[in-house]
């Protein structure tokens, strides 16, 4: 998938099967796939001021959400999606405009999100 490939994506996954079918999916693209498991890492990954092209934000994790770390991606410019497992969750009104897309999904579906 031309469209990922060379990009760095975060990935907030916390059910391990989901993110290892990601990261390979992303890694066979050709993108650099940074995958955490839960918000704190997150937080701190994005404060570290790692260089990141994308992320796609799992909405609910570990009894928490990621509305947080949505606004820290915000606030630096790093363009992102939801994945929800609960088909379209309610974000807070600030975050509204931020795709989403509904799991199981395929990789096409986070490309198609991510790039335009």
């Amino acid at each position: 998938m031309i469209r990922l490939k060379d990009q760095t994506i975060l990935v907030l996954e916390d059910e391990a099967i989901i993110a290892m079918v990601l990261e390979d999916a992303l890694l066979d693209s050709g993108a650099n796939a940074i995958m955490v498991d839960s918000l704190e890492k997150a937080e701190a990954l994005i404060l570290s001021g790692r260089a990141l092209d994308a992320a796609v934000l799992d909405v609910n994790v570990h009894g928490g959400q990621s509305y947080d770390v949505a606004r820290l991606l915000l606030a630096r410019g790093v363009p992102f999606i939801f994945a929800s497992g609960y088909g379209n969750a309610i974000v807070p009104p600030d975050l509204a405009h931020i795709r989403s897309i509904t799991k199981p999904y395929v990789l096409e579906d986070i490309a198609d999100a991510l790039c335009t």
